[in-house]
């Protein structure tokens, strides 16, 4: 039996992005109606849900409300909601970006902790998939595009923000961690950043696109290494245990078992559970 195979218990309150509620069952968007079909993901800083209507699907992310102790939090969903949405509406005319929606409201109230996007038909990229053999240079393209206007994505490291549209087409979700800098100006740390940033986006597409390139195993480290950006080698040492201190302490809680994966965790999101192909089309882009 596998890690995945055992559940940990559901999350409490304080790690749950809206606390002891989910996604709202209805929503109103750009003037239509959409009722909630699946909630994808809800963890400590968003719950993500599909919603849909006799016209189409849309994808909504709910930002943290839920307080941290006696530390309201609202204020911060609400910047994460404005400043992904600013990324969506900068890049909306890209062809692997899903196009923005207006704000989204409950019972005629805008949620400002909320940003909406038209779905995608496709699925997250599978770890060991083989997607078409013009995936990765139309996604190369587009990612050029991205960074010439001053954007860095920052989070193609997981292969589930990659979605393959059933057109497919490679498409990036997920604007909470991108950065943003005039690639041109006076401001000249800013710059510096960004091309670091960027630097790390190109690298982290390469893995992806690597994995499904016939190449030796050795061959394949040795290039992986010497592409890696010093700011990413640094990183590793920082964040690696972070990230597994944080998995001790939900495995102490109950909340996830064995390694402390996400897979473990009773309520799997939608990019880490395993699709079969076959369901493609019922598949999303969140």
């Amino acid at each position: 039996m596998s890690d995945a195979d055992v559940k940990g218990r559901p999350r409490p309150s304080l790690f749950r992005a809206l606390g002891k509620n989910d996604p709202p069952v209805r929503v109103e968007v750009d003037g239509e109606t959409f009722d909630r079909l699946e909630i994808y993901k809800h963890d400590s800083w968003a719950a993500t849900s599909i919603y849909g209507n006799a016209n189409g699907r849309i994808i909504c992310k709910f930002n943290r409300k839920q307080w941290i102790l006696f530390i309201p939090m609202s204020w911060l969903g609400r910047w994460l909601a404005y400043r992904e949405g600013w990324f969506y509406r900068l890049l909306a005319d890209l062809p692997c970006i899903a196009p923005p929606c207006g704000p989204v409201s409950v019972d005629g109230v805008v949620q400002k902790n909320a940003v909406a996007h038209r779905f995608v038909d496709g699925h997250p990229l599978g770890e060991k998939e083989k997607p078409s053999e013009t995936f990765f240079a139309e996604l190369e393209e587009c990612l050029a595009e991205v960074h010439r206007r001053g954007v860095a994505y920052m989070d193609l490291h997981k292969h589930e923000n990659i979605v393959v549209g059933d057109d497919g087409r490679g498409y990036l979700v997920d604007f909470q961690v991108s950065f943003y800098a005039k690639p041109h100006g006076w401001n000249l740390p800013g710059r510096w950043l960004l091309g670091g940033f960027q630097a790390g986006d190109r690298y982290h597409l390469m893995k992806h696109k690597m994995k499904t390139a016939e190449m030796p195993r050795e061959e394949a480290l040795a290039l992986i290494d010497r592409e890696r950006p010093w700011w990413l080698r640094i990183h590793r040492f920082v964040a690696a245990p972070l990230r597994n201190l944080r998995r001790k302490l939900l495995v102490l809680l109950g909340i996830r078992k064995g390694k402390g994966r996400a897979q473990t965790e009773h309520f799997t999101e939608d990019g880490l559970r395993d699709h079969p192909p076959a369901d493609s089309s019922e598949r999303r882009a969140a």
